[in-house]
């Protein structure tokens, strides 16, 4: 005798319906869990680097994106895009700010060689001293050296 399961409609009506009613919670304890989420992510840095070194990890991710599919993307992306896109970009414009004023800053500070004529090699070096000095700065951000 097989088990006494929930008809699928309305497990996935209840599901919507709570889930739908928690947002101020979830976001109240998303908040309050945050010092705790930088600690536990942080001390999983050697777990995240054998998961996506795993045997045949390229292929489970592979089946994943096929078993999704181009039919959900595009439906999500139509459901959510356009009511979050632009308050999101709002939202996080403060944090593009501080992520990228270290390299305006970098960048502004150079001084590059002088032009050369055009197609000539030499300019080349110009584009070299920003690909260096913003590799520094990254660098020197993630607390590596060279």
């Amino acid at each position: 005798m097989g088990l006494n399961v929930k008809p699928i409609d309305a497990s996935t009506e209840k599901w919507s319906s709570n889930a739908g009613r928690a947002a101020a919670e979830c976001a109240a304890n998303a908040e309050a869990a945050a010092d705790t989420w930088a600690r536990n992510t942080a001390a999983a840095a050697d777990n995240f680097g054998q998961a996506i070194s795993a045997a045949g990890i390229k292929n489970r991710f592979r089946a994943g994106v096929v078993k999704a599919g181009a039919a959900k993307f595009a439906r999500k992306v139509k459901a959510l895009i356009p009511a979050r896109f632009s308050g999101g970009v709002a939202e996080g414009a403060p944090d593009y700010k501080a992520g990228a004023e270290p390299y305006y800053s970098t960048l502004a500070a150079l001084t590059l060689p002088a032009r050369k004529p055009r197609g000539d090699p030499g300019n080349l070096a110009r584009v070299d001293v920003g690909n260096k000095a913003l590799h520094a700065k990254k660098i020197a951000m993630l607390g590596g050296g060279g």
